[in-house]
């Protein structure tokens, strides 16, 4: 949800009859960037060794240890490698970690390490470094704590040995560090640079941080003393669109070769382009917003319920998206390994079921609350359509734009009464639903807690068998879509456009650009 995916970035800004007014926005031959400055043209001179990407948010923190949003991953998967790697098969294999044994009660796992693996300041990558890592990430700060809530203690006997002792069997571990749990930054550069880290980023991966300059651009350069292979780009200059439609005329102009949205009115003709491949496949994530159920209105569980099933989500993704989403009621996606069509099919709006909720709830005649949501176009729009759905049941939502960062912190502080903010998706479910709805989770925006979920939630980490968790969350999500702390909206699919000029491009089901073997012609 919040975290990640950008929030509740869509992919374009769409007119839809009787309900939005088309933005303006600039021809396909325009070279502005997202201040309406001008993008250097083209940048032929360096178009076999520099690649340009489009990012559709400014990314708010390069520290895994910190970052909750997806524009972040696509700039630090490039930066870090991680412990283990997912691949564009859906496969969870070692990476940093040569080898891993696990004992018979699933309680230790013993990983071995590369040896000779250098962070771009130099300093060695070892245990010691891996230990750092993971207690820096189950401290209180961080939004990965609680996905390693499960690490009683980490061991190192030797400099390339580190043995995990878990207070219980946890299945999805393998995958968390696959992600942000798993990608190792220098201990050095963390000491020295203190809380300016999250500004200047070191790790071991394929590409080393050079500069940025907030809200334009970020700049890596290829790490010459990479372990795993010489990078085929020397640079990736990273630029920043908050409006998808001058991000795609940045494409079109040359000035960019990649990006990461498009326009759902676009993808057909972009498709049928020869001049660019479009990237769409299922995704692994949702769209939706939080509803802070620690303060009113949404303290009162039949107001959340009633709002949650005044959305037509289907109408939504009809009027909207265009063949880039589906409709969603779950954290799961009919990407995912648990998908239940039951939990996943949402309802359609009966005016009577939600009118006697008002009534139950103690407001028959509606109520008002305001919703942030980020300051872009799309967003708005999103907003402006669940505001009319909302609007025919008496309930009045107020539009709260804010800048993405602003939106992410008020989140985290609970400084909301509803907050547009999505989930890119991950390969293992627990990392869809677990840090968001167990009681006192680290993405738990919403302040939700009932015990009954917390067991089962739990439950679905010790269980090895994917059919016994998908039951498990069948019950979590029956019970979630009469607490409504989420409203789940829609999956969206990834979708990445670019240059026919590009070659290595790969797709990973969660949605996240891996650029070490990407190059141009």
């Amino acid at each position: 949800m919040r975290k990640v995916k950008h929030a509740a970035k869509i992919f374009g800004i769409i007119a839809t009859a009787g309900l939005l007014t088309a933005c303006g926005s600039q021809s396909s031959g325009s070279n502005a960037s997202s201040n309406s400055s001008t993008t250097p043209a083209a940048n032929t001179s360096a178009s076999t060794s520099t690649l340009y990407v489009g990012l559709s948010a400014d990314p708010p923190k390069l520290d895994p240890a910190l970052s909750s949003a997806l524009v972040d991953r696509q700039v630090m998967m490039n930066i870090y490698d991680t412990l283990f790697r997912l691949t564009s098969t859906k496969s969870i294999v070692p990476d940093l970690v040569k080898n891993y044994t696990v004992s018979n009660n699933g309680l230790t796992y013993t990983f071995y390490l590369h040896q000779h693996v250098t962070f771009q300041d130099g300093t060695p990558f070892n245990a010691a470094a891996v230990k750092f890592n993971l207690e820096r990430d189950m401290s209180k700060l961080s939004p990965r704590r609680s996905s390693l809530l499960d690490i009683a203690s980490i061991d190192t006997p030797s400099n390339d040995t580190v043995v995990l002792h878990l207070k219980k069997p946890f299945s999805p571990l393998l995958a968390i560090l696959a992600g942000r749990a798993g990608m190792m930054v220098s201990p050095t550069a963390v000491q020295k640079e203190g809380a300016n880290f999250v500004n200047d980023p070191v790790g071991t991966g394929p590409f080393m941080f050079k500069d940025r300059i907030k809200g334009d651009h970020i700049t890596l350069i290829r790490n010459p003393h990479y372990w795993n292979g010489e990078p085929k780009l020397k640079k990736i200059v990273f630029k920043i669109f908050t409006d998808p439609n001058v991000e795609l005329a940045n494409l079109e102009s040359g000035a960019v070769q990649i990006i990461d949205t498009v326009p759902p009115q676009q993808l057909s003709s972009l498709s049928s382009n020869p001049a660019y491949v479009v990237s769409n496949t299922p995704g692994l994530g949702y769209q939706g917003f939080y509803l802070n159920c620690l303060t009113p209105p949404f303290n009162n569980v039949d107001l959340r319920e009633a709002v949650n099933l005044a959305i037509n989500r289907q109408t939504l993704v009809n009027a909207m998206l265009k063949g880039s989403a589906v409709p969603g009621y779950s954290p799961f996606s009919p990407a995912s390994p648990v998908y239940s069509v039951s939990e996943d099919t949402p309802p359609t709006p009966n005016a009577t079921e939600i009118h006697a909720l008002l009534v139950k709830g103690g407001k028959p005649n509606g109520f008002s609350f305001t919703m942030q949501t980020a300051n872009d176009p799309v967003d708005q729009q999103i907003a402006t359509i669940i505001q009319s759905m909302l609007g025919q049941y008496g309930i009045k939502m107020n539009i709260e734009q804010l800048e993405f960062g602003t939106l992410l912190g008020n989140a985290d502080n609970h400084n909301f009464q509803g907050s547009m903010l999505g989930w890119s998706g991950r390969l293992d479910p627990d990392q869809d639903i677990y840090s968001f709805l167990i009681t006192n989770g680290s993405l738990n925006n919403s302040g939700y807690s009932n015990p009954q979920v917390d067991a089962l939630l739990n439950e679905a980490r010790q269980v090895s068998s994917m059919s016994e968790r998908k039951a498990l969350y069948k019950q979590v999500m029956n019970i979630v879509h009469q607490d409504a702390p989420y409203v789940y909206l829609y999956h969206q699919n990834n979708i990445f456009a670019y240059t026919n000029k590009l070659h290595g491009f790969k797709a990973y089901a969660d949605g996240v650009l891996r650029l070490q073997n990407v190059y141009l012609s």
